[in-house]
């Protein structure tokens, strides 16, 4: 690699760092839209959970808490929260009865439906002028990425 290539790959590697913390800047801002889309008073931590769980399914909260890069203690507070909220239910595990398994309400999971039809809508709407194979590739890479 050419020094002058090297000096293009650094400015295009600093271009895509900036433009991440816009995007993480707004994926913040609509997390908080959400949560208080589900209920006034739910953090963006706890929409982040009850649409994992309506998305995903049932799931213990350790497995929960892995998916979500939280900790547990942290989680555990969440869920109670969730409970008493009426979002999430919990249940003893059929194989362990040591282990809870957690699910959304069916109420929960049909707002986080349509929560999200309307996060796509706007994506999709962002995306609109963008060519097909254009949104297959930038998929494609943000995949690479995130592997």
């Amino acid at each position: 690699m050419t020094a002058e290539s090297e000096n293009d790959a650094e400015r295009a590697i600093a271009a895509v760092e900036q433009q991440f913390g816009r995007l993480f800047h707004r994926v913040r801002a609509n997390w908080k839209r959400y949560a208080a889309e589900l209920h006034p008073d739910l953090p963006p931590l706890g929409y982040k959970v009850v649409s994992s769980l309506a998305t995903a399914g049932p799931a213990h909260a350790s497995a929960l808490a892995e998916k979500l890069h939280t900790d547990k203690s942290v989680l555990s507070r969440q869920i109670r929260t969730l409970e008493e909220l009426g979002l999430v239910e919990s249940s003893v595990d059929e194989h362990d009865a040591r282990v809870r398994v957690l699910a959304a309400t069916s109420e929960a999971a049909a707002r986080v439906a349509e929560i999200r039809a309307g996060s796509q809508a706007e994506l999709r709407e962002r995306l609109r002028e963008w060519e097909p194979q254009e949104i297959a590739t930038f998929a494609e890479l943000l995949g690479r990425l995130g592997d």
